[in-house]
């Protein structure tokens, strides 16, 4: 099974003790010596996290905390810290599995491979997430997020974004935008789209000012830059 892992972990000689071995099994391996790598590293995608917890700066619990505003895959902490409330809290912070170090690098592989797999089967029957950009979509559970900051939107606004996202480059009327957000039966006009693209375009713009999402054709209607 192939999937790329980010192993985050201050000691270098376990960073690459790990990375050798998970090579050696097929995956592809990113890794990260701190929070703020790390955090720069999550627009690579990995498939899964390894997550030191005791590292300068920001620790892993909090690090495991902001990797969650934005990131769903699974976390396995691997710690020396053994307490059973050290266990619980990493559960707790959206870790998906606790290792105590030293561990065993079977054990440490059967855990991953299992992870994966299981996501694997989850992602098989439905796979809810747009990555464009600096943007993720998460089109299930109605959340976009912008270099792991989450953006507000309204229903509505959610709704023409996704619609515009799902279809890059193709030009869409005011007409279809409406009929397919608000229904063929709604009680309205097309203005409203206007409205809630110029909505759409401040708040991406209030967090990625420097990347055009949604272009104007003029006398058409709109498109979503690819």
């Amino acid at each position: 099974m192939n999937g790329k892992i980010l192993i985050v972990d201050d000691e270098k000689d376990i960073v690459a003790f790990m990375k050798d071995a998970l090579e050696d099994e097929g995956y592809t391996v990113i890794y990260a010596y701190n929070s703020n790598d790390a955090l720069q590293r999550l627009k690579e995608e990995p498939d899964l996290i390894i997550l030191d917890v005791m590292m300068p700066g920001m620790d892993g619990f909090a690090l495991c905390g902001e990797i969650r505003e934005s990131v769903s895959c699974p976390i396995i902490f691997v710690s020396a810290k053994s307490a059973e409330q050290d266990r619980i809290k990493g559960l707790m912070v959206g870790g998906d599995d606790y290792i105590e170090k030293p561990f065993s690098l079977k054990e440490l592989k059967t855990r991953i491979y299992a992870h994966l797999r299981r996501e694997q089967r989850i992602h098989h029957k439905t796979y809810h997430r747009l990555h464009i950009k600096n943007l993720v979509i998460d089109t299930a559970a109605y959340e976009v997020f912008c270099n792991s900051k989450k953006i507000m939107f309204t229903q509505r606004e959610f709704e023409i974004l996704q619609y515009l996202a799902s279809r890059p480059n193709q030009v869409l009327s005011k007409e279809q935008i409406y009929d397919h957000v608000w229904g063929l039966e709604a009680m309205g006009d097309t203005s409203t789209v206007t409205e809630h693209i110029k909505k759409i375009r401040a708040k991406l713009g209030k967090h990625d000012p420097d990347t055009t999402y949604i272009s104007t054709v003029w006398g058409v209607g709109y498109k979503w830059e690819s």
